[in-house]
């Protein structure tokens, strides 16, 4: 089986979310599967396999389970066939078993993503999310995950998490999130928490960004961003937001290492 381990959202190894991508011909046991990603210890693997249409079928894992959605693997995954299974092609389609077909399109050096939007409802800030953060929210939101409105990027980028407290928290993951500075060329600063799925801190969310920047983009009243997701390797994510219920996330991604698996 071979494997690729690209990292996502950067255009350097060593930074952005590292993803490793299996492309095979037949699925894999379930149970081997998870073994393979409990073996690379990254946020997400996720498993290609060709379909007879020219599309492809891909299943993303933590090392806790296999999920509904996942970004930067996503952008992995389009890196490696659009520059090792078909190169020349200027975009793939990809079947997914929850959020149906996911387009990813070379566009110069970076890889757009057509993501579902995540459509956010407030809910009260509680003395619990205080807690877990070490900072009190000034606003909460809820979809699939808790996005937690922080005062500055600096509380974002401080923040020292209480993993146990956050896993107890309402929400799939909880982001954190402020204004960027004055200057910096961002538009919003976050961080991604996933204990339920076995994921400290994600280095960088693409997922997450669909309940991020839909936020930011109506606060701002903007339809184009750019996001820093301020983990310790870091990532920078370009976001348009055209009102029809999609995010369009692009970024960048390198290439660290082919392998063969033994297994």
């Amino acid at each position: 089986m071979r494997q690729y381990v690209v990292d996502a959202f950067t255009n350097k190894v060593f930074a952005g979310n590292q993803a490793a991508i299996c492309v095979v011909d037949e699925w894999p046991e379930p149970g081997l599967m998870q073994a393979i990603t409990i073996e690379n210890n990254f946020s997400e693997t996720a498993f290609v396999k060709p379909l007879d249409d020219g599309r492809y079928h891909l299943r993303w894992l933590t090392p806790a389970c296999e999920i509904d959605f996942c970004g930067h693997a996503t952008l992995a995954a389009g890196y490696v066939v659009l520059n090792h299974y078909a190169a020349g092609a200027k975009l793939v389609t990809f079947v997914t078993n929850e959020v149906g077909e996911l387009v990813v399109t070379r566009a110069d050096d970076r890889y757009e993503l057509d993501f579902p939007a995540y459509e956010l409802k407030q809910v009260p800030v509680s003395d619990a999310m205080g807690a877990a953060l070490g900072a009190r929210p000034l606003e909460a939101w809820m979809a699939r995950d808790l996005v937690c409105v922080m005062d500055s990027a600096a509380t974002v980028r401080a923040m020292e998490a209480d993993q146990a407290a956050i896993e107890a928290l309402d929400g799939l993951l909880v982001h954190v999130t402020a204004a960027g500075e004055e200057g910096s060329g961002f538009d919003c600063v976050s961080r991604s928490f996933a204990p339920k799925l076995g994921i400290p801190e994600d280095p960088v969310c693409g997922s997450g960004h669909c309940h991020i920047l839909p936020y930011w983009a109506d606060r701002l009243g903007k339809q184009d961003l750019v996001a820093w997701q301020a983990s310790r390797r870091g990532g920078t994510l370009y976001g348009h937001l055209a009102g029809n219920g999609r995010c369009v996330l692009s970024g960048q991604a390198a290439l660290f290492s082919v392998a063969e698996l033994q297994v």
